[in-house]
């Protein structure tokens, strides 16, 4: 795999991991099968709706929070399992946990932020599968300003590996498009302490 990001960190793409068919399967048994609810989340001093629907599934010990919200894992579907251990299989990393996003239309998106919580460690790995429509990711540099877009389509994988989470800041902005549902699997290992 090749490093795409510029500079200062690591960033592969790996387009249709999963084919048109076995990619329209997963999301159908996502769309059903999880979870899904709207949480709020404490940002500039109040709760605030996410513009998305959401869910963390893991193991019973990998409990995450970021913006005022502690996640407490739902146990691992079939689903949820075998889509890890693909990515497992073909990048030496190992997950505990994923949280799954709804976007439903263009008006749900994903705030700039780094995923840079003390659970994930210093350098965290993640690992970012996207099904259904097509969506923009931007990054820009926490110093530099530089901007980096990467389009996200369905069935691609992206990592994020090495100092992405500490000098770049990424976002999943809304869009005047009309577009259709997305779910994205980020997958990760948090810290138990």
């Amino acid at each position: 795999m090749k490093n795409i990001l510029p500079h200062d960190g690591e960033l592969y793409l790996v387009k249709r991991f999963y084919q048109q068919v076995e990619a329209d399967q997963l999301f159908a048994v996502l769309l059903q099968g999880l979870a899904w609810q709207q949480e709020s989340i404490h940002l500039y001093g109040r709760w605030l709706k996410v513009p998305r629907l959401m869910c963390w599934y893991g193991d019973k010990q990998a409990q995450y929070k970021y913006s005022g919200v502690n996640h407490l894992p739902l146990p691992w579907t079939k689903a949820l399992l075998a889509v890890k251990q693909k990515i497992e299989s073909i990048y030496p990393c190992q997950f505990n946990s994923v949280m799954a996003n709804l976007y439903r239309n263009g008006d749900d998106s994903m705030g700039c932020h780094a995923d840079n919580e003390k659970e994930l460690g210093s350098k965290p790995l993640i690992a970012s599968l996207s099904l259904g429509e097509q969506r923009l990711l931007k990054f820009r540099h926490q110093h530099s300003q530089q901007v980096f877009d990467v389009v996200l389509r369905h069935g691609d994988l992206l990592i994020m590996a090495g100092e992405i989470q500490q000098n770049w800041r990424h976002e999943l902005p809304k869009t005047k498009k009309r577009v259709g549902e997305r779910i994205n699997l980020t997958f990760r290992w948090v810290i138990v302490c």
